[in-house]
């Protein structure tokens, strides 16, 4: 297994970093597969977790509501405001937020999953249990088989600070704790990323929780405004310099399984508040040790993209990483003021989701890993027709063509020498993107990549 070198970057940096200048090849993706879980998908909480469980997102808008299907969902003031045909409160726990796949498949060949926090925070997601799941997309029918669903939970009383279901014997995870948001398997363990610590969070397969580690940089303890030791006042670039929900978004597996890698979402800050630059901060932990290696690179950001969505490797040294930006919806439909959205357009739409294929043997000398191409989820060729949902956008746009024009697409792996799975993040029921006025479902595909897959 290739070993990166130590990159002293400075914790403090007094002088911006420069991201590297070749550009990324751009290589045509062909959609494969396309399946999906319908966007109004419940399971039922454990037996024996709280009965405030089985009415999930009674405070997802703020007071809480405790009457069932009682208030509608919207897609935010960043994207309109549009009603998404879903109510809330939810009778059960919500099949969403699907945020990481391991990179290993199960025994079985299916794929392990994970659901992140609820709701989308801290504040919102207490009644919100936090699970993964192992899933198996039929790609001939269209449809995705859920074959396991594990409550992650803490028994054992190994989490360091109290939970909102403290006083209970199983103490289920809630989003009101942690942020789950991407996964791997080690062996018998489960590794979660996190981003309210941000923490790495170890389990057994069936989810009882073996330990919690903060994130460790340069003798130093990362923070994000939502750790559970962080009390109001707290200023930024001095109490935290994790961005709130930038955490640990993606954390890839080397194949050897002796070293995961944490990639920070967004930007850390510096001492006076602000981005230390357009670039993102992966650090190298050791799991049969558990702790960080003090290893790390960083991973340059597009111009275009906010944030990254997942992260895995396909070899000793190539890895995939998705790069977005905060849009939604066609950009054939966006408004003609966004400030001043209408039923029919989006204000802020879908534009820059990519897979990108990094090389992490090619790290310059300011510690920028090398992109070696990429592929374009909004412009993806369908030859054979194989969408299964229709896209709202304008007349011809999408003839031959396949989008993903989601908020958040936060799940990538390879599946073979030509192919990879790709999938999203529905934000249950605030996004919409594939629609104007309908809650997104949870769509995963299948393309066919094989240029992407042989870049060096």
């Amino acid at each position: 297994m290739h070993r990166l070198r130590s990159v002293a970057l400075g914790f403090a940096l007094t002088t911006a970093l420069t991201a590297p200048s070749v550009a990324a090849e751009q290589v045509p993706a062909i959609l494969a597969g396309h399946a999906y879980i319908p966007a109004m998908t419940m399971v039922p909480p454990p037996a024996d977790a709280p009965r405030n469980a089985w009415i999930s997102g009674k405070f997802a808008r703020g007071d809480r509501n405790d009457e069932p299907m009682t208030l509608m969902g919207k897609t935010g003031r960043l994207h309109g405001e549009r009603e998404t045909g879903i109510r809330l409160p939810f009778l059960g726990q919500p099949l969403q937020g699907f945020s990481g796949f391991a990179m290993k498949p199960a025994a079985d060949g299916s794929v392990y999953a994970l659901i992140d926090n609820g709701f989308g925070s801290k504040v919102n997601s207490p009644d919100a249990l936090l699970f993964f799941t192992r899933i198996q997309p039929d790609w001939a029918a269209g449809s995705v088989h859920v074959l396991e669903t594990v409550f992650l939970h803490d028994p054992d009383r190994v989490i360091p600070f109290q939970l909102v279901n403290e006083a209970t014997d199983e103490r289920y995870l809630t989003g009101g704790d942690f942020d789950p948001e991407s996964i791997q398997v080690v062996g018998d363990a489960v590794w979660i990323g996190e981003e309210f610590g941000p923490y790495l969070i170890r389990a057994t397969l069936d989810g009882r929780v073996t330990g919690v580690f903060p994130t460790m940089l340069e003798g130093t303890e990362l923070r994000s405004p939502d750790h559970p030791r962080l009390r109001v006042p707290a200023v930024a670039g001095e109490d935290f310099v994790v961005p709130r929900s930038g955490g640990y978004e993606g954390m890839a597996l080397t194949p050897d399984e002796t070293r995961l890698w944490g990639m920070i979402e967004k930007p850390l800050l510096g001492a006076d508040g602000q981005p230390e630059g357009r670039f993102l901060r992966v650090l190298e932990f050791d799991p049969a040790a558990a702790e960080w290696t003090g290893n790390a690179f960083n991973y340059p950001l597009e111009e275009g993209a906010t944030a990254i969505g997942d992260f895995n490797f396909i070899d000793d040294t190539r890895a995939l990483v998705i790069e977005r930006d905060n849009g939604e919806g066609d950009p054939s439909l966006a408004c003609a003021d966004a400030t001043a959205p209408q039923p029919d357009c989006f204000p802020h739409p879908a534009r820059f989701k990519r897979v990108y294929l990094i090389d992490t043997a090619s790290i310059d000398a300011e510690g920028f890993v090398q992109k070696v191409a990429f592929v374009d989820l909004m412009d993806i060729e369908d030859p054979k027709g194989l969408a299964r949902l229709e896209t709202a956008a304008a007349e011809g746009v999408m003839d031959g063509r396949f989008t993903l024009p989601f908020f958040t697409i936060e799940d990538v792996r390879m599946v073979d020498e030509r192919h990879i799975m790709v999938g999203v993040d529905n934000n249950l029921p605030f996004s919409s993107g594939r629609a104007l006025d309908r809650a997104a479902d949870n769509e995963f595909v299948l393309l066919e990549v094989p240029q992407l897959l042989q870049a060096r």
